[in-house]
């Protein structure tokens, strides 16, 4: 049987395969979103707080060059494999270089269920994983167009990526537990910590609803890109793997830092490049990773990944 919170994915997906009236409103949806970043950060700092640990830096720098590297490797396999057009090879190797926070938050779960241990830091590798493959992604953007990308201001991309809400919760959290520990923290706890899975059972149920949406009807001319998608986490679970096991990561943290790599964005990177690459096509960057890689890696692989560790 899977996790109880991916039933809840599976029921969402299967609800929006037979086309069901069932739906998560916009508004509870986003309520559920900025809970469930909030609980994931309060947990982390919770557990600074508790274990009284440093944050290794020296982990969390290693961990954000892979950020910087992963769309660098990936940017001519969409070019030369996929045939993707460059605007759109650049979109899609932002969203594959940053992270999913459902992802994230699905692999967490997983490694509490099976008991493994996790780094009290753990949640920061959401927090760093997330930007620098945007960033670097538009950087290049801009510079390959020359005078024409000097219309864009990049320190507004880098004031909208670094105040985004994710980052503003996940940091904010992590503060909160730290600052605060469990007893300052009691009288919010049934809600953020302790209500953590049903969040995510929730927030997972939409992300299950949203899934069937995206891949109706098949997207049968866009074989290469659903082929890419289904498996690049194959191929980028690994980069996660070897370098937790090279720092002596915890067995949950290692797990939680593949799950990560394998991982594409489907927040943060679209609303990115929307607003500063317009001629992208961001159908296709949804397609791959919130039609595609999410479902996979919530269904199939990171569940298998967590019986390994």
């Amino acid at each position: 049987m899977p996790d109880i919170v991916i039933a809840f994915f599976i029921l969402g997906l299967i609800a929006g395969v037979v086309k069901s009236d069932l739906k998560v409103p916009g508004q509870i949806y986003e309520i559920l979103s900025i809970l469930l970043m909030l609980s994931i950060g309060i947990k982390g700092g919770l557990a600074l707080h508790s274990e009284q640990q440093t944050i290794v830096w020296s982990h969390l720098a290693a961990i954000m060059l892979l950020g910087l590297v992963i769309p660098i490797i990936l940017l001519p396999v969409l070019k030369k494999w996929v045939r993707l057009a460059h605007v759109d090879a650049i979109s899609i190797a932002a969203h594959y270089g940053s992270v999913s926070a459902g992802t994230f938050a699905v692999a967490w779960a997983l490694a509490e269920s099976f008991n493994l241990p996790i780094s009290a830091d753990t949640t920061l590798y959401l927090v760093i994983l997330e930007l620098p493959a945007i960033i670097v992604m538009l950087a290049l953007y801009h510079w390959k167009l020359g005078g024409e990308g000097k219309n864009t201001n990049m320190l507004a991309i880098w004031h909208e990526a670094f105040t985004s809400r994710g980052v503003i919760l996940l940091m904010g959290g992590v503060a909160l537990g730290w600052l605060y520990g469990p007893s300052g923290l009691s009288a919010i706890a049934p809600l953020v910590v302790d209500g953590f899975k049903v969040l995510l059972a929730l927030f997972l149920l939409e992300m299950g609803l949203t899934t069937a949406r995206i891949c109706r009807p098949l997207p049968l001319e866009h074989w290469r890109l659903v082929v890419f998608a289904a498996l690049a986490p194959l191929a980028l679970v690994w980069p996660g793997l070897l370098l937790g096991s090279y720092l002596g990561l915890q067995p949950g943290s290692v797990l939680i830092l593949a799950a990560l790599t394998a991982s594409a964005s489907y927040i943060a990177a679209p609303a990115a490049i929307r607003a500063a690459i317009p001629d992208a096509n961001i159908s296709k960057a949804m397609l791959a990773s919130l039609g595609v890689t999410f479902p996979l890696n919530v269904i199939v692989y990171i569940p298998f990944l967590a019986t390994q560790l």
